[in-house]
């Protein structure tokens, strides 16, 4: 095998076309979640112009044609993380059926110390990462294989009262609002910043670290909103209210898998749950495109619960080799990840941290609206 590295933008032509043709028959060879959005090289490629670091290494056979497809990012001294870390869902090496790799060699090739990751995909501990995971969890989906009506059926029957509650809230929305009005594939670049500003303020309203405050990540967004091709795009949907939008979702999607990522609404209309409405409508279009699941992103959300078919499993950990940065690294970042999981996992624990946050949020909020109203009487 051999290993050659690249930048942003080096990959040819015929390279960028074998990674999509791997993840376009992972389905037919037992690997689904390779199709997903995260692991396209358009995603790769949309980081590396927004995000420094971004390397993708290639694994070819014997006769030079591409067997495996590895990115990822990395600093000046070797420290490695999975491209978009913190932001993306989806995480590994897209690869040939039956491909399995050495994970230290992998990375001397790279020249890596160490590789951190938090969303790995399902079947690469097998194939070659199983030492580096350190933990394990469920990332839900909603199944479309069946259809949409299959679908809805099915939520139908395990929770009747929600749905009926549901579509309650949205007759009571269009009686009140006016007209409720769905766009799967919304293209005005407005809207885009409309639903980053609800975004925003829900992060800082929950005590979360808003990620719309980092540049990078603006620009990546705004970036994908203009990447479409037939297996790739980024894709903005809209509910409308009386012509008004009251929930948006932006995320990404290949010709088999939609992934959530960005989901928010107008807090206004909070008693409406525009958000269930708008990921319901959703998953009616995306049933329609021939979209195999939703992707709905590891995470304990009552919403998720709610509207999940299935959970496939993401895993965490670092791949590591002996080198006093790689030690150093991991050292600095397992008590923090370790804490977090110990307080997502545990309800005892979540429920008064989530409150905590809230609160801290709130006053954070407060303090903010404060300020520009004294800037206001000042000026």
């Amino acid at each position: 095998m051999d290993i050659t590295v690249h930048r942003p933008g080096e990959l040819t032509a015929a390279d960028r076309a074998a990674w999509s043709s791997l993840q376009a028959k992972a389905h037919l060879h037992g690997s689904p979640q390779l199709a997903n959005p995260f692991l396209s090289p358009e995603f790769t490629l949309a980081v590396g112009r927004c995000h420094p670091g971004v390397r993708t290494a290639v694994v070819r056979d014997r006769d030079g044609e591409p067997a495996a497809f590895f990115p990822y990012q990395r600093t000046a001294l070797g420290v490695g993380r999975a491209v978009g870390l913190g932001i993306s869902d989806c995480q590994g090496i897209v690869h040939r059926p039956g491909f399995t790799w050495e994970p230290r060699g992998l990375l001397r090739a790279c020249g890596l110390t160490v590789w951190e990751f938090d969303h790995l995909a399902g079947g690469q501990p097998e194939a070659g990462f199983g030492d580096a995971v350190t933990g394990s969890f469920d990332s839900p989906v909603i199944g479309l294989d069946q259809g949409f009506a299959a679908y809805f059926g099915e939520l139908r029957g395990r929770s009747p009262k929600f749905v009926r509650t549901t579509l309650y809230k949205e007759r009571k929305l269009g009686r009140r609002v006016g007209e409720v009005r769905y766009v799967h594939d919304e293209r005005d670049p407005e809207l885009l910043r409309t639903l980053m500003a609800w975004k925003s303020a829900q992060y800082r309203r929950t005590g979360r670290s808003d990620r719309f405050a980092r540049s990078w990540i603006v620009r990546l967004a705004q970036h994908l909103f203009h990447s479409r091709s037939d297996r790739f795009a980024g894709q903005l949907s809209v509910l409308y209210a009386g012509g008004r939008p009251v929930a948006a979702h932006f995320g990404l999607r290949t010709d088999r898998v939609h992934a959530c990522w960005f989901p928010a609404y107008d807090p206004a209309f909070a008693r409406y749950s525009p958000g269930l409405l708008m990921h319901l409508r959703l998953a009616e279009a995306a049933a329609d495109e021939g979209i195999s699941y939703i992707d709905l992103g590891r995470g304990q959300k009552e919403y998720k619960d709610l509207l999940k078919t299935r959970d496939l499993t993401v895993h965490e950990g670092w791949v590591t080799r002996r080198h006093p940065m790689a030690l150093g690294h991991r050292a600095h970042r397992a008590p923090v990840r370790a804490l977090r999981n110990a307080v997502q996992s545990r309800p005892e624990l979540f429920a008064p941290a989530d409150r905590l946050l809230r609160a801290a949020g709130a006053l954070r909020t407060t303090r903010r609206e404060g300020a520009r109203g004294t800037d206001r009487v000042d000026s």
